[in-house]
C-alpha cells in the first residue's frame, strides 16, 4: 500500500474541516475523502439558510397560502479531531429557527442533535498517475432538547435517534477528483404528543414507527492547499412512509425524498495559518413530501495543532 502524497496530506487539515461547513441532509459533513492529521483540531461555525414557497404533497407540486414562504436558520458549532492519520472524529450542533412568511404556525426554535461520526481511512492506493482511497464512516445522532417533531413544517427535527453507515471512494489525479459514496441510515421511533394520529390507518398509540433511509451521492471538482471548488449531487430516499394527505400537514413519518444539487468553494488565507472562508449552497431538483428549497451557507474555520505538546 502506497502513502499518500506530502502535499495532500497536508491539504487534508483544510479539507477536513471543509467536509463540515454543508448542512443539506447532513451528507457533506462526513462525505469528503480527505483525513485531518493525527492531534490536530479544526474549530467550525456555520450560518445556513434555506427557504422555499412551493413543495410535494406526494407527487403534486403545490404551494400554500397558509404557509407562504417556510425559512429555516441553522447555527451550527462543529468540530473534527484527528485520532490517528487514518481515524477522525467529528462532531456538530445546531441551533435552529423556522418562521412561515402566512397563516398562523408559528415557528419554532431551539437546540436540535448531537450528530457524532467516526470516519477511518480503511483502503489507499496509487492508481496509474491517482490516488484511490475507500472510507468507512460511522455517525450517529440523538436529540439534545424536548423539541416538538409532529408540528412540521416548521419543527426543528423529527426527535429520532439515528445511526448511519457510509462507505466512501475518492480518486484524485493532480489537483482533480472525483468522488462517490452510499449511505445507510437506520432511525429509531418516536413518541408524540397524542394518543392516536391516522398514516394510511387509524393507529392508538404515541408510538410512531420512523422508517429508514439511503443517501447517494457524486462529487467532483479542483482541490488546492489555497482553494477547493466542489459540484455535489445528492438523492435521499425514504425506505417506506406515506404520502401527505391533500391539505393535511406532514407528519414524522411520511416518505421524504429529494434530489438536490450544488456546490461549494474554500478559501485559505495565506496570512494567517490554518483560518478558512467556505461559502456555498444547494437546489432541491426533485422531490416528495419536501419543500423545493434553496439553501445558502456560509462558514469559518480555524485549525489548531496539538502535536507539538506531546512527549515533552
Amino acid at each position: 500500500m502506497k502513502s499518500l502524497p506530502a502535499n495532500l496530506l497536508r491539504f487534508g487539515v483544510f479539507a477536513a474541516c471543509l467536509a463540515m461547513s454543508s448542512l443539506k441532509a447532513r451528507a457533506q459533513t462526513d462525505a469528503d475523502a480527505l483525513m485531518i492529521p493525527k492531534n490536530m483540531f479544526c474549530a467550525s461555525a456555520v450560518y445556513d439558510h434555506s427557504s422555499w414557497t412551493d413543495y410535494w404533497e406526494g407527487t403534486l407540486k403545490r404551494n400554500n397560502l397558509n404557509i407562504g414562504t417556510l425559512t429555516t436558520n441553522s447555527y451550527m458549532a462543529m468540530g473534527n479531531y484527528g485520532l490517528t492519520n487514518k481515524l477522525d472524529l467529528l462532531f456538530s450542533v445546531p441551533y435552529i429557527t423556522t418562521n412561515a412568511s402566512a397563516g398562523t404556525l408559528a415557528g419554532q426554535k431551539g437546540v436540535q442533535d448531537l450528530m457524532v461520526t467516526l470516519k477511518w481511512l480503511g483502503y489507499q492506493t496509487q492508481i496509474g498517475t491517482g490516488v484511490f482511497t475507500a472510507h468507512a464512516i460511522l455517525t450517529g445522532s440523538i436529540p439534545l432538547s424536548n423539541y416538538d417533531p409532529n408540528f412540521l413544517p416548521v419543527s426543528i427535527g423529527l426527535q429520532s435517534r439515528t445511526i448511519s453507515l457510509r462507505g466512501l471512494v475518492n480518486y484524485q489525479v493532480g489537483r482533480f477528483f472525483v468522488a462517490a459514496a452510499g449511505q445507510y441510515i437506520e432511525r429509531d421511533n418516536i413518541t408524540i404528543n397524542q394518543n392516536a394520529y391516522f398514516t394510511t390507518q387509524e393507529i392508538y398509540s404515541n408510538n410512531v414507527y420512523m422508517p429508514n433511509m439511503n443517501n447517494v451521492l457524486v462529487s467532483a471538482g479542483y482541490r488546492s492547499l489555497k482553494l477547493n471548488i466542489e459540484a455535489i449531487v445528492q438523492q435521499s430516499t425514504t425506505l417506506g412512509g406515506f404520502d401527505i394527505t391533500r391539505n393535511n400537514m406532514p407528519f414524522p413519518s411520511n416518505t421524504m425524498n429529494w434530489t438536490t444539487a450544488g456546490g461549494l468553494v474554500k478559501y485559505s488565507f495565506d496570512g494567517v495559518s490554518g483560518f478558512e472562508l467556505t461559502a456555498g449552497g444547494n437546489y432541491v431538483l426533485k422531490g416528495r413530501n419536501v419543500g423545493q428549497s434553496t439553501d445558502f451557507f456560509g462558514g469559518v474555520q480555524y485549525v489548531f495543532d496539538f502535536s507539538n505538546h506531546n512527549h515533552r
